[in-house]
């Protein structure tokens, strides 16, 4: 009875959670079907409608879709090695050196982490009109960089052995060649989900380039995509088919990544 009390219960958060995941892809399948329509309403009457996939030859023929798609590219891929970068680096100056004010100066740096980026974005827009970096890809990349990636890989790294990276100090180590051929290896996942969160966050990121890019040919895809709603009248399944191009890249990502995703954000969490 046991048995059967347990298959039952089993067979139950089976259906509730195959249940919860239908009812988590059911807004991406009505936007993928509406893509396929002209329909100035959102609504689920799709009497007499007819599919096609007019809406994508439209957004890539006569919009300037390409060059917004290139953009956003552009923008992410170096937005993540950027940050990548500069957070790996970071994380092992406050985790594997030892200096006055360490902990004092990253507990400083995180609580930047509770200022929104709303108080903060005319000061750095200001910064980058003084920097005349305005319309460019280095605009739209460098306001990514924050305190998050290096409390992420900060804490991947209190796990790396000291034992080991003394060991290879004393077989005559350089710090750089420690760093690139020791730890960056060991810390792969935390660099992969670091990378996911950064592609997310600058892929989907709205109010920024519409702050800094007033040349039409520097906006991203997120603009682009808000421009095919009109003033009076929308055409939703033009909005959709390029929302729908939108989440394809992210999506595809975390699909190819997901198992290194959720290793590191594992695995970050773990004291050493």
């Amino acid at each position: 009875m046991t048995a059967i009390k347990r298959n039952l219960v089993r067979g139950l958060i089976a259906l509730v959670l195959v249940f919860l995941a239908l009812l988590a892809f059911t807004p991406f399948l009505y936007m993928c079907i509406i893509s396929l329509t002209q329909k100035s309403t959102l609504d689920l009457n799709f009497a007499g409608v007819d599919f096609n996939f007019n809406n994508y030859v439209r957004v890539f023929k006569n919009l300037n879709i390409a060059r917004n798609f290139l953009n956003s590219v552009i923008v992410t891929c170096g937005a993540c090695i950027l940050n990548c970068v500069i957070c790996s680096m970071a994380a092992y100056g406050f985790s594997k050196k030892r200096w006055p004010g360490r902990d004092k100066v990253f507990a400083l740096y995180l609580a930047t982490l509770m200022v929104p980026g709303q108080v903060t974005l005319i000061p750095v827009f200001l910064i980058i009109k003084q920097l005349g970096l305005m319309n460019t890809h280095l605009a739209l990349m460098l306001p990514i960089l924050n305190a998050f990636g290096v409390f992420l890989m900060r804490q991947f790294m209190m796990n790396v052995p000291d034992d080991l990276l003394e060991a290879a100090r004393i077989d005559g180590c350089s710090e750089n060649r420690l760093f690139l051929r020791i730890v960056i290896p060991l810390i792969k996942p935390v660099i992969i989900s670091l990378t996911v969160f950064t592609f997310i966050t600058s892929w989907n990121d709205f109010l920024w380039p519409l702050v800094t890019c007033t040349n039409q040919n520097m906006q991203t895809l997120t603009l682009a995509i808000s421009a095919l709603k009109g003033n009076y009248s929308t055409n939703y399944g033009l909005v959709m088919a390029g929302s729908v191009l939108a989440f394809l890249p992210p999506f595809i990502l975390y699909i190819f990544l997901q198992k290194q995703f959720v290793e590191g954000i594992a695995l970050s969490g773990v004291k050493g």
